[in-house]
């Protein structure tokens, strides 16, 4: 079996725009006609110049390989230009041509991708959604209550999401995040965050876990004012802190709280992992799968994790390829804790796949179909071009102000 084409799709992410403005899929398929699909999640240049440069990748290092030889592809790509190190843009592109190389794999071996990397032993997985704005309402006005900076409105949206079948819900209502984080919260940010705990803990009772999350703004010490402020409220983790940078920073926190420390969106292979790990600094580690390094690297990481007494619970903001492979991993992990869920994996994302997701009453079902259990609808990632310049996400590019 040799790989032989590439296909890319920049696919423009329509309002309300949640997992990002764009999803970058990749279609790989073989000189006997096997297809496989894999999403690379890369923020840090434009969509279109990341498939160009998957492009590049492909013709150095997979067009005519064995798509089952995941370790050398790997290493090749990850070598090339005498590197050897975690850099997020490649691990971005290899994460999905290595994912695309799964589904092919389970295809050619009709079976489905975790019954290749161990077998299945969850047979449905817990997930949480964010708290999002009601259906209508597609960009809420930040100079007026919404669901981002009331928690009242958070708390009516929280038991909306339980009523739905949700077990967790995730919120981040810390005050901004910029390029020159970590800064101390303000007492806003930190009398808000608190609010924000109270009224949804009210609300949902013991019916749900309350995720805290943050995007590392925070300075060690700021982030160790935050935590106990929410002790009281119980939160299942605290999510990345502080900056990514030094995990030695983010193991104080974890440390001085009682709070499950969660870390990992921004992180790459398993070597920045060992040092979360190592340092303490975090018990449930976020991998995204279209960004870390692919399926096997992630499977690598959860077997760490298991080592250390950690949990996985595998990131999700971007498109549903990362998502159908993030089931996969979940599928075959003892240590799973929980699945980050796009709402209920309805609208846009059902659209672009041909049989959507499965998901039942706050669980998803693992497909039992060959690969990662998905196919593309090609049509609708066609019909739905990227034509913006904005990154994928973005920070404020002021300090924070701490009045």
């Amino acid at each position: 079996m040799k790989l032989d084409t590439l296909e890319t799709f920049v696919v423009g992410n329509p309002p309300h725009r949640h997992g990002g403005r764009y999803f970058i899929f990749v279609k790989l398929t073989t000189k006997c006609g096997i297809t496989g699909v894999g999403e690379i999640y890369n923020a840090t240049f434009g969509p279109h110049l990341i498939a160009d440069l998957c492009r590049d990748m492909f013709d150095r290092h997979f067009l005519g390989a064995d798509p089952h030889r995941i370790e050398r592809l790997w290493h090749l790509a990850y070598g090339a230009g005498y590197t050897m190190r975690p850099d997020v843009t490649v691990m971005g592109i290899l994460s999905g041509l290595e994912m695309a190389c799964w589904d092919i794999i389970g295809k050619a071996a009709n079976r489905p991708v975790y019954d290749l990397l161990g077998g299945k032993v969850h047979d449905r997985l817990r997930t949480y959604t964010y708290l999002y704005p009601p259906a209508g309402d597609v960009y809420p006005d930040p100079e007026k209550p919404n669901v981002y900076n009331d928690p009242d409105l958070a708390a009516e949206a929280a038991l909306a999401a339980v009523e739905q079948g949700f077990t967790a819900v995730k919120f981040d209502p810390a005050g901004p995040y910029t390029i020159y984080d970590g800064h101390q919260p303000s007492l806003a940010d930190l009398e808000r965050s608190e609010a924000f705990c109270k009224a949804i803990r009210e609300a949902v009772g013991t019916k749900a876990d309350l995720l805290f999350g943050t995007h590392g703004q925070f300075t060690v010490s700021g982030a160790r004012r935050i935590a106990r402020r929410l002790e009281p409220y119980d939160p299942l983790w605290f999510e990345e802190p502080i900056p990514p940078e030094r995990p030695e920073d983010m193991a104080k926190v974890a440390e001085s709280t009682a709070i499950p420390i969660a870390t990992g969106e921004r992180l790459c292979t398993k070597h920045e992992f060992a040092r979360v790990l190592d340092t303490g600094a975090a018990s449930i580690l976020q991998m995204n799968l279209g960004r870390v390094g692919g399926l096997l690297e992630a499977k690598k990481i959860a077997g760490m994790a298991e080592c250390h007494s950690a949990q996985i619970a595998p990131h999700l903001y971007c498109g549903p390829v990362v998502a159908a492979a993030n089931i996969q991993l979940a599928a075959c992990s003892p240590n799973f804790l929980i699945l980050e869920a796009i709402r209920t994996f309805d609208g846009f994302y059902a659209d672009l796949l041909k049989t959507p997701i499965r998901w039942d009453n706050g669980y998803v079902i693992p497909s039992a179909e060959p690969g990662l259990g998905i196919e593309l609808n090609d049509a609708v990632a066609r019909a739905h071009p990227y034509t913006g310049s904005d990154l994928h996400l973005g920070f404020q590019e002021s300090p924070a102000d701490p009045l």
